[in-house]
């Protein structure tokens, strides 16, 4: 094995054949020609001594050899990136990339609108959003700045609580007309009812808000939270919604003052990302949209900053910075 021969192109298209399963699918994800794809996954078998694929009638199948080092090749990838989001102009105006990440419900229901404004302001930055619950790391950098409804405890994160999420009781008014509006906790029992499957935070929260699991009639039991949102506008029963989405989807609230609580949602980014103008930028415009998204205020200049202004890096009130440890 020659270490010399090792080249992060033939890596990127090692990757590129496992997350598609074939070379053709690894070529259309670079940009590539397949005869290229070919030659990079060829280069590195003949570095590493050893085939890393079984071709097969439908596709590449990776050996043993190759499933022992999906790790480590996503772990350089993850590092690429953010060498090239951190390397990419530091200056606003000669654009960069900025990379967010944020959990189902926010990424597709809030953030898309609050980051209309800033796109339109700033065409020359790039937004990668990252939509996923799973939590993505500041501090690998596998972000630079994440929305999440639990505070960030990384080391040397800036996190900033940028309001709550008030969630009750939600339906339409099709279904309340059809099955008509419960009077109290107990009469949800003979009702169609939304809810969490195996999440056992989920159904933790939601029982120590007063939801009662016990002799409930769920019609639709699913972990995902766009897949409650969607069952939800479909009719299918009565369950839990952020007043902010409810409100935009034209859902009803249900027991008003039974279940009801907030949830915090968070901005955070790495205190050495926050340096950057580019990021800054984003972070700054983004948690104060959110606040006032959050605060049921309307997104007024005042709130959102003038087109081509900068944003400079600002101590707040509300930020919070985690140091490290030992």
């Amino acid at each position: 094995m020659n270490p010399l021969n090792f080249h992060w192109e033939n890596q990127r298209a090692f990757l590129a054949v496992l997350r598609t399963g074939s070379l053709s699918g690894a070529a259309r994800l670079l940009g590539i020609a397949q005869a290229t794809a070919r030659r990079r996954i060829e280069a590195l078998e003949n570095s590493v001594g050893v085939n890393l694929f079984i071709r097969s009638p439908s596709g590449l199948i990776p050996t043993e050899m190759a499933r022992d080092l999906i790790t480590h090749v996503e772990t350089m990838s993850l590092a690429a990136e953010a060498f090239n989001r951190a390397a990419s102009a530091e200056a606003v105006d000669s654009g960069g990339t900025v990379r967010i990440t944020s959990s189902d419900l926010l990424g597709i229901e809030i953030l898309p609108l609050l980051l209309q404004p800033v796109c339109r302001a700033n065409p020359q930055l790039v937004f990668e959003l990252s939509v996923s619950n799973r939590l993505e790391a500041l501090t690998r950098q596998e972000a630079d700045i994440a929305i999440r409804t639990q505070r960030p405890t990384e080391s040397e994160v800036v996190t900033r609580r940028v309001g709550g999420l008030s969630v009750g009781l939600y339906a339409t008014q099709e279904f309340l007309d059809r099955y008509g509006a419960p009077t109290d906790l107990e009469s949800l029992s003979h009702l169609p009812l939304i809810g969490p499957d195996r999440n056992l935070a989920d159904i933790q929260t939601l029982s120590e808000h007063g939801f009662p699991f016990e002799h409930q009639r769920f019609q639709l039991r699913t972990d995902n939270h766009m897949a409650q949102l969607s069952a939800l506008r479909a009719g299918i029963g009565i369950g839990v919604c952020p007043r902010q989405v409810a409100e935009r989807c034209a859902l009803v609230r249900v027991l008003p003052g039974e279940v009801d609580f907030a949830v915090d949602v968070w901005i955070a980014v790495h205190r050495d990302l926050r340096r950057i103008p580019r990021i800054a930028l984003v972070f700054d415009r983004l948690a104060d949209a959110l606040e006032a998204y959050l605060g049921g205020r309307a997104l007024t200049p005042s709130v959102m900053p003038p087109e081509n202004q900068s944003v400079p890096a600002r101590e707040h009130s509300g930020f919070y910075v985690t140091e490290p440890t030992g």
